[in-house]
């Protein structure tokens, strides 16, 4: 493959993962920085892929660390891992976010299923919950949509690794603010 395949290829992958829950790039690794330095790593769910501006579209829970962690540095890196054909994407990039009272949100949260929607009522992602309460109903709708943020990555960077049995091959790309490529070239694994 020439370096503009694999670029090709590794967007039509996540384009595609948007779209089926089957697939290995659907959950991806977002990893940020907490406000002590610490690296913090959490599974996404890859909801939506504009390949021409080199955006991702996560939903996530605003108030979780993750939300916090991005307000205070957006600076964010994406890592996915495909089985077949043994192939690694690492997008490094910066994260807006959209907060409950954002048209974006509002647009996202109208496309959800009440399945979804329901994950986004209750208490703050990582608090005690003691015993579940009993099954009396749900929580009216906007409940949880009071909760819910969507997160835009924009990537800067992808580095594209994948593993072969004679030869490991690994490519790195950038692209500017619009998405465009800028630069493209093979590095040693």
């Amino acid at each position: 493959m020439t370096l503009a395949e694999v670029d090709a290829s590794a967007w039509a992958e996540l384009e595609g993962a948007a779209a089926d829950p089957q697939s290995a790039f659907r959950y991806l690794n977002l990893c940020s920085v907490d406000a002590y330095g610490r690296p913090q790593a959490r599974m996404v769910v890859l909801r939506r892929v504009d390949v021409a501006r080199r955006v991702l579209e996560i939903h996530t829970d605003v108030r979780s660390p993750k939300w916090q962690e991005i307000s205070a540095d957006p600076r964010v890196t994406l890592l996915g891992f495909g089985p077949q054909p043994k192939v690694q994407l690492r997008l490094q990039g910066s994260a807006e976010l959209n907060g409950p009272a954002s048209e974006c949100a509002a647009e996202a949260w109208s496309l959800l299923p009440q399945s979804t929607r329901s994950t986004y009522m209750g208490g703050p992602p990582g608090d005690d919950i003691g015993e579940p309460p009993a099954s009396e109903g749900k929580a009216a709708d906007a409940d949880g949509q009071a909760f819910f943020g969507v997160l835009i990555f924009r990537a800067e960077t992808l580095d594209w690794f994948q593993l072969c049995h004679a030869d490991n091959r690994r490519a790195v790309f950038a692209y500017d603010h619009l998405g465009a490529l800028t630069s493209s070239r093979w590095v040693n694994p």
